[in-house]
């Protein structure tokens, strides 16, 4: 017999919670039950994200350093203006109506700046003003967080020169606890960054240290963001195949604890099986090379 020759089988919102509700002994009924279900699918992909490492969730981002700037948001934050082209990298910003303040750590378009955590909110309509060019130009919208504060974590961080160059260069930088930070002296010792520390906020941010001693680096980081959440009914989801059965799984265990009390043992044995078998799948692959150490010896004669 001939197969599909089809690999497109991607169930939606939908289809997803008609399976968990099917593995409940029930059926979905009322609109209130597929408002609980994305709810409860929702809270599943938290719920992943505390587990540990989702692969596909994996990105990596560029930040340009400025000398002097320690301190940068765990994303891509930028500020929607009027017109950007009078102000300079590095220069601090305020709004006229807020208060708040920024710093611009790049000019990525006429319009549009990349900026530092700000210090207070910038509003919509707004005056900012820079602190070195004296610059004046209007808040086109207020700053959208989101993409910063999809980040769950740093993986891993290097310290780019000559970006872009045939001479460009990656050196590794590595990661600090927060009492390590916390105890370091002299944090505004100005000199390429070596070490960082993430300050796992609602808005993380990215602490380095040594202070960038010129505008000359890139940080290039990997890091873990969260899964899309499940909104619409019709929309699919953000999961790679090898993760459909543990997904069904877990939603028909946590609709279980709401509706079918009596299969909650059962469902949960089975999503903990399949994110199991799931979780050990999804793992980086790499060559094992064993190098036995000729440091000690011992010779038996």
């Amino acid at each position: 017999m001939a197969v599909s020759g089809s690999v497109d089988f991607e169930p939606d919102v939908a289809e997803y919670i008609e399976e968990a509700f099917e593995r409940c002994g029930l059926v979905v009924a009322t609109g209130y039950d597929l408002k609980t279900a994305r709810r409860s699918l929702n809270l599943l992909f938290a719920d992943w994200a505390n587990r540990g490492l989702n692969r596909w969730t994996i990105e990596q981002v560029s930040l340009p350093l400025v000398a002097d700037i320690a301190n940068y948001p765990a994303g891509i934050l930028t500020m929607t203006v009027g017109a950007s082209g009078s102000f300079t990298v590095g220069e601090t910003i305020t709004g006229g109506t807020s208060g708040a303040t920024a710093s611009i750590t790049s000019v990525t378009s006429s319009t549009v700046i990349a900026i530092t955590i700000p210090s207070g909110t910038f509003v919509a309509a707004e005056t900012i003003t820079g602190g070195t060019s004296g610059a004046t130009t209007t808040v086109t919208a207020a700053v959208d967080f989101t993409n910063v504060q999809s980040t769950i974590d740093i993986l891993s961080a290097v310290i780019r020169e000559d970006a872009g160059a045939s001479n460009q260069s990656d050196i590794s930088i590595s990661r600090i606890s927060r009492d390590t930070y916390i105890n370091i002296p002299s944090k505004r010792t100005t000199a390429r960054p070596s070490q960082f520390y993430v300050d796992r906020q609602i808005t993380p941010v990215l602490k380095l240290w040594g202070t960038p001693d010129a505008t000359i680096y890139t940080l290039v980081f990997d890091r873990l963001v969260r899964i899309d959440d499940a909104d619409n009914p019709q929309n699919t989801v953000d999961v790679p195949f090898r993760f459909y059965p543990c997904l069904a799984a877990g939603l028909a265990y946590y609709i279980s604890l709401k509706k079918a009390p009596n299969r909650v043992q059962l469902l949960k044995a089975v999503y903990e099986e399949e994110f199991e078998r799931a979780a050990a799948e999804d793992r980086d692959r790499a060559s094992l090379t064993l190098t036995p150490s000729r440091d000690y010896y011992t010779l038996i004669r």
